[in-house]
């Protein structure tokens, strides 16, 4: 904000002020009680100001405090506090505040900034008495929301756990009261998670969901405890779900369950929703995108036309949007996008165009490239796709870098590896230092059967970046799919483990080192805890293959119709199926 605009605004304050001690005449109403502001507060008023323009911080502040204190009025104490800020002296800012709260007792901003200045110093032991004050202060209808508005203030703490902690202490009274319990056990638990104690929030929510199961606060916190205990907050929401729940919170579990990849029970939500919430607009969206993974093209079609026409997106009829048009909005790209390629899988490759061309997105322009290089591609004219992608503009290197991948990904789905490993040559040369394309290279040159050339990529790799745990368990898993060196393979993929622990797909690794090894129980617990984690068609192959093994048919049949749901056409689950039991 200019200086002049906080200098006129006091400047207003002050004539305003001085102004209520004037007689009003006879015919005036009663007038308001007399400013305690007079010409020589005024006047000092003016040098704080003055001083602050002036760059003098600490003589604004001290007389801008020194009138705040003369004449107690809310304004002046928050330009002393602002003027403490400006000046980065958090320290000076809290003695304002405290000063205000001590000549204005009842004033509920005095203690909002109190409160803000306690937490942001991490003086939490200090601000249990403005949280107080400030939920004495709230009547039943409001009260709610009082604990929602402070304990935003508290995520702000350095420390979350004493955050977390102090803030249970803060709601005592109201963490066993049923209109205000769900809530405020809610507001601990998001405290808690964001502590890193996962389970103290779980048990938060529970003690909430025992008060009121059905509780928006509560759900909300359930979902976002699905990545730390699925199982657990599964179990809490459940109760939820089933009755009538909100459908932002509803779609909130349905976005957690796709971002988790578990396809199968999004879907079924968001079936739920468009039968008691038909003309919610995101659900059909979301079954759609589902439904066009699970390739079921017909019912994802219908789905995302759906969507467009609740969101009066008009479903094209021209292949180049109108230079002025607005933009497109974001779930609508997703589905002109999704629709594209239905056209293409149907070989409608006018009407592919035809969607694509409705989009005006100048962000999504990559993509919208893409899937125009995927038509010319898919007309048999690969040179020209590829140049296509070329002619996207390079204003830095993130730029040269993803019309890289672009490329890459445009050859790979093409089936075309060959080119694909020449493509990335050229980019390592381009880019040296690039992990991600020289594990590329990497990829590719097993894919062409030169496992010898991959190991020396990787090996380098792993030299050169040793915390690159991605080379480890490649080199191991390529070594276990090989059946070659599996105590070398366990070892780089107990390596790669080091650095990410709980990374399903390196668990899958090491499950299938231990198959090929022959301990198939320890490679069906590894697995089983793999696909819990991340449900992925590769790791429903690996599993149902291990299954098969045990002579557990049913099940590793049920686990690969899961891995197809997940993903028709992955190749590793295709072929699995295909040499153990002869059909998909």
């Amino acid at each position: 904000m200019p200086r002049t605009t906080h200098f006129v605004a006091v400047c207003a304050l002050l004539f305003a002020s001085l102004a209520q001690g004037q007689d009003a005449g006879p015919t005036a109403a009663a007038p308001p009680p007399k400013s305690q502001l007079t010409a020589e507060l005024f006047y000092q008023l003016l040098l704080s100001e003055l001083s602050l323009q002036n760059e003098d911080i600490g003589a604004a502040f001290g007389l801008m405090l020194n009138a705040a204190r003369r004449a107690p009025e809310p304004q002046l104490f928050q330009r002393a506090i602002e003027i403490a800020l400006r000046g980065r002296d958090a320290n000076a800012a809290l003695t304002a505040a405290k000063a205000w709260q001590q000549a204005l007792p009842e004033s509920l901003d005095a203690d909002r900034y109190l409160l803000q200045l306690l937490v942001g110093l991490n003086r939490l032991s200090e601000a249990v008495a403005p949280t107080q004050r400030i939920l004495a202060r709230a009547d039943d209808a409001e009260r709610a929301a009082t604990l929602v508005f402070v304990s935003r203030f508290f995520t702000r703490a350095s420390d979350k756990t004493a955050a977390a902690d102090l803030l249970e202490k803060a709601f005592a009274k109201d963490l066993s009261r049923v209109d205000t319990g769900p809530v405020a056990w809610a507001m601990v638990g998001n405290l808690r998670l964001l502590a890193g104690a996962k389970p103290a929030a779980l048990a938060a929510a529970r003690k909430g969901a025992q008060l009121n199961p059905l509780s928006d606060d509560v759900a909300l916190l359930g979902v976002n405890l699905l990545d730390a205990d699925f199982e657990g907050a599964q179990t809490l929401l459940a109760p939820y779900l089933a009755a009538k729940p909100v459908p932002e919170i509803q779609m909130g579990y349905v976005r957690k369950l796709v971002e988790l990849q578990r396809y199968p029970k999004a879907l079924a939500q968001v079936e739920q929703m468009n039968r008691n919430q038909p003309d919610y607009p995101e659900a059909w969206l979301v079954r759609g995108s589902i439904e066009f993974q699970n390739t079921t093209l017909s019912a994802a079609e219908a789905s995302l036309k759906r969507y467009l026409s609740l969101v009066q997106t008009p479903v094209p009829a021209q292949t180049t949007p109108d230079a002025d048009a607005k933009l497109t909005p974001r779930g609508a790209v997703q589905a002109y996008l999704l629709l594209a390629q239905i056209a293409q899988k149907n070989r409608d490759l006018t009407l592919a165009l035809t969607y694509l061309g409705q989009i005006n997105s100048p962000q999504d322009e990559a993509k919208i490239q893409l899937r125009r290089a995927m038509v010319l591609a898919q007309q048999g004219q690969l040179a020209q796709a590829r140049a296509l992608l070329r002619q996207l503009p390079e204003k830095d290197t993130d730029d040269a870098r993803n019309k890289i991948s672009l490329e890459l990904q445009l050859l790979r789905d093409n089936q075309q590896e060959q080119e694909a490993y020449d493509w990335l040559v050229l980019a390592v040369q381009k880019f040296p230092a690039d992990a991600e394309l020289r594990y590329e290279l990497a990829i590719s040159a097993e894919k062409l059967g030169r496992p010898d050339e991959m190991e020396q990529i990787l090996r380098r790799l792993m030299v050169e970046k040793p915390d690159y745990h991605a080379a480890y368990n490649a080199l191991g898993y390529s070594l276990a799919d090989r059946n070659q060196r599996l105590p070398e393979a366990r070892a780089l993929i107990n390596k790669a483990l080091q650095f990410a622990p709980d990374d399903p797909f390196i668990i899958d690794s090491l499950a299938w080192v231990e198959f090929r090894s022959g301990n198939l129980n320890e490679s069906l617990a590894l697995l089983q805890k793999a696909f819990t984690a991340r449900p992925d068609a590769e790791i429903a192959a690996h599993l149902g293959e291990v299954l098969w093994t045990l002579n557990l048919r049913d099940q590793a049949s049920t686990t690969w119709q899961e891995g197809l749901q997940l993903n028709r056409d992955n190749e590793t689950l295709k072929s699995t199926i295909l040499r153990l039991r002869g059909n998909l």
